[in-house]
């Protein structure tokens, strides 16, 4: 299985399997994140849960192969990715198989980007987000998707201070930028 598009002049095509996640075209809850996003040359960017490679592939492509990391839990999404990364002369990517940020060190981002498992419970989305706070650089931005708001909202408010939210087609893209080191100070209740 196989698709090419286009976005912002760069032509992809990516490789899939029926077992990945979206393999017979561009997710639309992953196009609308991109939509939300302007990767500049030299700008760090991990693409968290990277499945078949799209978001790392198009990123890579802006800000050079070299400045982005990819990772999923699934070896067969970690294999297409680095096929996909190779097929789109972007092979110097790193990619690693990873649950989360539970098997690698990599730190500094201006963009962790991820459409994460919202259907099941929310363990990894909040992984995701408490754990991603402490690898971006002060001033990048974690940008999630989803079908679920409230949630979303609360949990990356909670740790980041704020977001901002984009409706699209259906899906909420958060932007959370990281304003300092550590999380945010959580209100306290009069009682």
């Amino acid at each position: 299985m196989a698709f090419s598009f286009s976005y912002h002049s760069q032509h992809v095509t990516f490789e899939t399997a029926p077992d990945l996640f979206s393999p017979k075209n561009l997710d639309r809850g992953t196009e609308a994140m991109l939509s939300t996003v302007t990767f500049e040359p030299g700008q760090r960017v991990l693409d968290l849960g990277c499945g078949y490679g799209v978001v790392g592939i198009l990123a890579a492509k802006i800000v050079g192969p070299e400045n982005v990391v990819m990772t999923d839990v699934d070896p067969l999404a970690v294999k297409t990715a680095r096929r996909n990364a190779e097929q789109n002369n972007v092979a110097g990517v790193t990619i690693l198989q990873s649950n989360g940020f539970q098997d690698h060190q990599e730190t500094d981002f201006d963009w962790i980007l991820s459409n994460p498992p919202y259907h099941e419970d929310f363990s990894v989305a909040k992984h995701f987000i408490m754990k991603g706070f402490n690898r971006l650089k002060i001033g990048g931005q974690m940008v999630m998707v989803t079908r679920r708001r409230l949630w979303y909202q609360k949990k990356l408010s909670s740790i980041f201070g704020g977001t901002d939210v984009h409706e699209i087609d259906g899906y909420f893209v958060f932007h959370a930028e990281k304003r300092r080191p550590t999380y945010a100070a959580r209100k306290r209740r009069n009682r």
